[in-house]
């Protein structure tokens, strides 16, 4: 393959990791906030990502949640070419494709492999556009570039380092141990010009005294001719959007008084939208883990899927069901979310096999409606209100029908919200004449209960606002919650994290701003 040559003014630089988890989405956004404060024009990338979160960019497109946390690191508004080719997987051996925001087709590993060239050519489109436009682009590295398997037309790591020439920095996470083997077992594995390409390593999340670290150091360089560019500190308490794990993770609460619990299907997805329940000093929120029953609590919470049948069935093998309707027998509240909210109702339609073979699945039947799988996906940034008003009062009735027991006034008492929606369904049926959210482009969304014990919606990023989490609380049973903000959060958890790189990193050996 050709090299991509570069525009002059542009400097660029990519981080790869020892392993998945060591810390590459951290340090991209960290060096793209450093550089956006001082005025440099920087942009986020990442050649190829597999993610089940995921977000909604400016020119309609999907991409993966972390380089949209990227993106407003660097001061930007998240677009399709910051991430080219994303894929969502839907079982153990197949993943959706993503190219350029939208979805091509489901593929397993195999076919996938042969698909690569293609994919490579949506990577170099988006990485032309970027370098013509941008100062500088940091780019983010997939898992490790040491997986041997994976070396073959690789797009994801050194194969696109090499196919544009850009520098590339190791990372490892010795908070987990064996840092001195990663970095120099992953060196090691690597060929002679790929190794040639390491600009220097840094270590990730480092405690205690760098007095006793730096004769390991030394030893390092000496052994690889390869700088240390910088040792990261241990930042507690950093909240910042998962790429794909599950963040489990929570701050300590000394007074909490509501008990929430989301259920972690295998196929579990965008379950950042939770991040702001995770961290309210007065919810204690927990994430149900695989094997373990569902425990008393007040509120039960069934996020998103990337394979809803599959994880229906899984929901159904645990005995989940039977303990949901237990749950609203006792009074407990209920929220759906995206493909949580497909689940509560009376049947799942698949006729094209979209997420496995094709054919039908009661749900949960706790919602009077369908949803039928469409190949298309719906990929929106939507505002309007909660049907819900900022007391938690349920506003009854579609809000365009101020004949039933809404009036102009009630539904104006609707609190503001903002998110988006990721979603390949299509839902109907009686449930929805009692709407959970009026969009400001008139469509209605999602349903409340009539007893008033279920929400659901297809909206994502609901808890974001504090206005709309509060609301969403109270109705949960929650009054007068504290407000959070997770946006504000966000920005000053990227600022806490620019400043510890800024000092912790040689700038002189980076070469970078």
């Amino acid at each position: 393959m050709n090299k991509l040559s570069l525009p002059r003014r542009t400097t660029t630089l990519m981080i790869q990791g020892c392993t998945s988890d060591a810390g590459k989405t951290t340090l991209v956004a960290a060096l793209c906030r450093i550089l956006h404060r001082r005025g440099v024009k920087v942009a986020p990338f990442k050649p190829q990502n597999m993610a089940l979160n995921s977000a909604v960019t400016i020119d309609g497109g999907e991409i993966g949640r972390a380089q949209a946390l990227q993106a407003q690191a660097a001061g930007l508004a998240p677009r399709i070419d910051f991430n080219p080719v994303l894929l969502k997987p839907t079982t153990d051996r197949r993943a959706q494709v993503i190219i350029h925001g939208h979805a091509v087709d489901t593929l397993d590993a195999r076919a996938y492999h042969e698909y690569k060239r293609v994919a490579m050519s949506a990577v170099m489109q988006s990485w032309q556009r970027l370098v013509e436009e941008f100062d500088s682009v940091i780019v983010e590295g997939a898992g490790s570039p040491a997986e041997i398997n994976l070396r073959d037309r690789d797009i994801a790591n050194m194969g696109f380092a090499e196919a544009v020439d850009v520098p590339v920095i190791l990372i490892a996470d010795i908070d987990r141990g064996g840092v001195f083997a990663h970095l120099v077992g992953t060196l090691e594995l690597l060929s002679a010009n790929e190794q040639a390409r390491i600009k220097g390593f840094v270590i990730n999340r480092f405690r205690g005294d760098i007095g006793l670290l730096e004769s390991g150091l030394d030893w390092l360089e000496a052994r690889t001719g390869k700088p240390v560019l910088g040792v990261l500190p241990y930042l507690h308490g950093l909240m910042l959007d998962a790429e794909d794990a599950i963040a489990t993770t929570s701050q300590a609460k000394s007074s909490t008084r509501l008990k929430a619990v989301a259920i972690a299907y295998p196929r579990c997805s965008n379950h950042n939208d939770l991040d702001p329940l995770r961290l309210h000093p007065e919810v204690a929120f927990s994430w149900l883990a695989p094997g373990d029953s569902l425990p008393p609590c007040d509120l039960i919470i069934l996020p998103g899927s990337k394979a809803v049948q599959a994880d229906l069935a899984w929901l159904r093998e645990h005995g989940h069901d039977v303990a949901i309707q237990r749950h609203l027998r006792y009074g407990g509240r209920v929220i759906g979310l995206c493909g949580g909210y497909q689940m509560l109702g009376q049947w799942l339609h698949d006729p094209q096999g979209l997420e496995g073979s094709p054919g039908s699945q009661p749900g949960l039947g706790l919602l009077a409606m369908e949803t039928t799988l469409a190949s298309e996906k719906q990929l929106k940034n939507v505002t309007g209100r909660l049907n819900v008003s900022a007391s938690g009062m349920a506003i009854r009735g579609t809000t365009n029908d101020t004949t039933k027991q809404n009036t102009q006034e009630t539904v104006n008492l609707g609190t503001r919200i903002a998110g988006y929606e990721i979603h390949m369904g299509v839902t109907y049926g009686k449930a929805l004449e009692n709407p959970a959210i009026r969009f400001d482009d008139g469509r209605d969304d999602g349903a409340i209960s009539t007893d008033n014990q279920i929400f659901s919606t297809y909206c994502h990023g609901l808890f974001d606002q504090p206005e709309a989490l509060t609301a969403l609380l109270a109705w949960a049973g929650l009054k007068n919650a504290v407000a959070v903000d997770l946006s504000a959060r966000r920005e000053a958890d990227l600022d806490r994290l620019a400043d510890a790189v800024e000092a912790a990193i040689d700038w002189e050996k980076l070469g970078v701003g």
